[in-house]
């Protein structure tokens, strides 16, 4: 289950503990209890720092295989609140990990002001986060909700393998992961970053936060705020950082949508790598310049100054001045804006392949969408799920031939063009059919199925800024060849704009672009 590198890496991380930590076991019989024992009891043997006894038992946890993590303070027992159900291995070993090594005082990843934000968080929220071990979605989730628990004693966040819970899984029709309860009724579903959690928070206890009076240091006067890290955010914050100006770059985390990609095989003098990767480089050029990070935080909203500068209010309700803003906010996954989609998502509509297949084994799904992005999913659940259908609107695929000649070769995929959807249907909670119209003949067809998987391109994240900069009918910042907006001192770059061709290497040239725009715009002013 765990190798030797793996515990030699335990190891070396268990050196940048500054206390000692505990993992307690629940009580009873499981099948899986004596390969989760060996597995606690393996890492706990790689430092003194990590303890475990079998025999130390906890009834108040929730299965015979939960495990909590109790931190040791100076000499006093510390309940973290983090509880593991299931072994985590696979993608989640990272979380289990970082999970040890912040309880035990290793300095946690939030941004300042957001860990502060939730020290203020007045009520119990107990989450549980169900997940897949091949998610690599899922960590994210679990990662920051155990963060939210270790700041605040209101807070608990329980990981759940969902391959190990099927009755729950079941009783809770989760067809998709991450899948987040709170307080014991469905939060969220999909990947959703910090600052989009805390968002939802906000939004459903409009009185979470207590009155506790905020002492933070506010920020300076910034050149160029840039909001967004995608590829054209973290270009234009390195661009304008090496012009030596005051750089600070707000965004809900590093990489954007790239963080989700797979392979990436047309990134210019890289033959192959991948999201994570990619985005785990960003964060090593960032770092080689004197900018300032807002990781997990988002922008409320835009004001300006009496001296003709701009405004940041955060939503931690921090605030501070910039002389310019550079957007590169990016771009969502589009939906289709259908009866039956938004009430179904993690009930059998899904937007991730790689993520959610598992879950449809051996089943028929659907992909809506006949481009790049929904055939590569195609190709990926081909494996997986008996049948595939390709739903694509207009008369013929708009996929790269390579990828289209490749799908065809699969017996269990099946290409409908010309089909306009109308309505996804549920019964008993799950998807159960989906109903498209021929638009040539105008019929209306219904295809029984168990899930659906959107891939219909996707919508640029310029809600904060409308009626703020001119946007096009699709949603788009509208720029000028030189990245400016129709607002003096602020420039968009990358997906967020009307640049044509939505690509990796257009959004760093146009990040780049736009941040000499706005050093250029500087030194004139």
């Amino acid at each position: 289950m765990i190798d030797q590198n793996l515990l030699d890496a335990v190891k070396t991380y268990s050196e940048n503990m500054t206390r000692p930590i505990t993992f307690v076991l629940g009580s009873g019989e499981h099948d899986k209890r004596a390969e989760l024992i060996d597995f606690l009891s393996k890492i706990a043997g790689t430092t003194d720092k990590i303890n475990f006894d079998e025999q130390v038992i906890d009834d108040s946890l929730p299965s015979a295989i939960s495990f909590k993590v109790v931190s040791h303070v100076d000499g006093e027992t510390a309940d973290t609140g983090i509880v593991f159900s299931g072994i985590p291995g696979g993608h989640e070993f990272t979380s289990l990990i970082l999970a040890i090594l912040q309880a035990g005082g290793h300095t946690l990843k939030l941004d300042e002001g957001i860990q502060k934000l939730i020290k203020r968080f007045n009520k119990p929220l107990q989450f549980q986060t169900y997940v897949s071990l091949s998610c690599h979605n899922c960590p994210e989730v679990v990662q920051a909700l155990n963060q939210f628990a270790l700041l605040n004693d209101g807070i608990s966040n329980e990981m759940i393998d969902g391959a190990l819970f099927q009755e729950q899984v079941e009783a809770n029709k989760i067809q998709g992961v991450p899948a987040v309860f709170l307080n014991g009724k469905p939060f969220a579903n999909g990947l959703i970053d910090t600052a989009k959690l805390i968002g939802k928070l906000q939004e459903q206890f409009p009185d979470l936060l207590s009155d506790v009076e905020d002492d933070a240091e506010q920020l300076e006067q910034q050149d160029v705020t840039v909001i967004g890290a995608g590829p054209a955010g973290v270009a234009a914050a390195i661009y304008t950082a090496r012009k030596g100006l005051k750089v600070t770059i707000v965004a809900d985390r590093i990489g954007g949508q790239v963080k989700d990609t797979q392979d990436i095989e047309n990134l210019i003098s890289v033959p192959l790598t991948n999201g994570t990767d990619l985005s785990t480089n960003f964060v090593k050029h960032l770092a080689e310049y004197n900018i300032t990070l807002r990781e997990h935080v988002s922008v409320k909203d835009i004001g300006e100054t009496e001296e003709e500068n701009y405004s940041i209010n955060l939503n931690t309700g921090e605030t501070f001045e910039t002389r310019s803003i550079i957007l590169a906010t990016g771009a969502q996954w589009r939906k289709l804006g259908v009866p039956g989609e938004e009430e179904n998502i993690g009930k059998g509509v899904a937007f991730c392949a790689h993520c959610d297949g598992p879950f449809f084994k051996g089943k028929d799904i659907s992909v809506i969408g006949g481009g790049n992005s929904g055939v590569e999913a195609a190709l990926d659940l081909a494996g997986i799920v008996k049948h595939v259908t390709v739903l694509e609107f207009a008369d013929e695929l708009k996929a790269d031939q390579v990828l289209i000649n490749k799908a065809k070769e699969k017996s269990n995929i099946e290409f409908i063009t010309g089909a306009a959807t109308q309505e996804i249907k549920a019964t008993d909670g799950k998807v159960s059919s989906i109903v498209y119209q021929d638009r040539s003949t105008g019929e209306t067809h219904e295809r029984d199925l168990s899930g659906v998987f959107v891939q219909i391109g996707l919508v640029p994240n310029t809600e904060f800024v409308k009626g703020f900069v001119d946007l096009n009918r699709f949603g788009e910042i509208e720029i000028d060849e030189r990245c400016r907006t129709d607002r003096k001192g602020i420039f968009a770059c990358g997906d967020v704009t009307t640049v044509p061709f939505k690509q990796i290497n257009i959004a760093m040239g146009e990040g780049s672009k736009a941040a000499l725009a706005a050093f250029e715009y500087l030194v004139m002013q």
